[in-house]
C-alpha cells in the first residue's frame, strides 16, 4: 500500500511528488502542468492534517507576537445579553471607532432615549416638554414602520403626561437645592434667648 495516497497500487515518483505537494498545499498553482486524464486524482486533505496545519499557524502567529496586547488579555470577556441587545456588535463597533452621525434610526433612538430626561430638563416650559416628547414618539413610530430598513426598534414610546410630571418634579427639586439657606441668627440673640429660658426654669 502506498503510504502517501493510501492506494493499494504503488505510484510512480512523479505522481508521488504531486500527491505530497497537494497534501501540503492543495491550492498550489498547477497551470504549468498539462492536463493528464490518466493521472491519478490527488487525495483530499484529511481532517487531522488540516487541524495540524491550523495549529501550526496559530503557534507561528503567537511566536510573532500577533496576539499580544489584545483587548481583555488576561481578563474575562464581558457578558453580552444578545436577546436584549441583538445589535450589540454594531453598537460596540460604533463606540470603538467613534463613528458619529451615521447610526441607524433604531440605534439613534436608543441613544437619544438614554439622554432624553437631560434634554427635557434644559427646556423652560411644559409646552416645550410636550412638543419634545411628541416629536420623540413620532420618530419611534416612523422607525417601527421600517421604511428605511435597519435593526428592529426596541425603544418604548414615552407617556407625555408622565414625562411632564417627572419634568415638573425634577424642576422643583432643583429649585429647592439652589434656594439660598436662611441667614443664621446673630450669636448674641441665641445667648439672650438661652438666658431667658434658664431664668424661667
Amino acid at each position: 500500500m502506498d503510504r502517501i495516497t493510501g492506494s493499494a497500487e504503488p505510484m510512480d515518483e512523479d505522481a508521488r511528488n504531486r500527491a505530497a505537494r497537494y497534501r501540503m498545499d492543495p491550492d498550489a498553482d498547477r497551470a504549468d502542468e498539462s492536463p493528464d486524464e490518466d493521472a491519478p486524482v490527488p487525495p483530499q486533505r484529511r481532517p487531522e492534517d488540516q487541524t495540524l496545519w491550523v495549529d501550526q499557524q496559530i503557534r507561528a502567529a503567537m511566536a510573532r507576537g500577533e496576539f499580544d496586547d489584545l483587548p481583555y488579555a488576561g481578563k474575562p470577556l464581558p457578558h453580552i445579553d444578545t436577546a436584549a441587545e441583538p445589535d450589540w456588535w454594531l453598537k460596540r463597533f460604533i463606540e470603538r471607532e467613534q463613528i458619529t452621525g451615521v447610526l441607524p434610526e433604531a440605534l439613534q433612538l436608543r441613544k437619544d432615549d438614554a439622554i432624553l430626561d437631560e434634554q427635557l430638563d434644559r427646556l423652560r416650559s411644559e409646552r416645550a416638554v410636550r412638543e419634545a416628547v411628541e416629536e420623540f414618539n413620532r420618530r419611534i413610530v416612523a422607525a417601527r414602520r421600517q421604511l428605511q430598513g435597519g435593526p428592529p426598534v426596541v425603544t418604548q414610546l414615552r407617556d407625555i403626561e408622565v414625562e411632564v410630571a417627572a419634568w415638573r418634579a425634577r424642576r422643583g427639586r432643583r429649585a429647592q437645592a439652589s434656594a439660598p439657606l436662611p441667614e443664621p441668627p446673630p450669636p448674641g440673640l441665641i445667648r439672650r434667648a438661652w438666658d431667658r429660658l434658664r431664668r424661667r426654669g
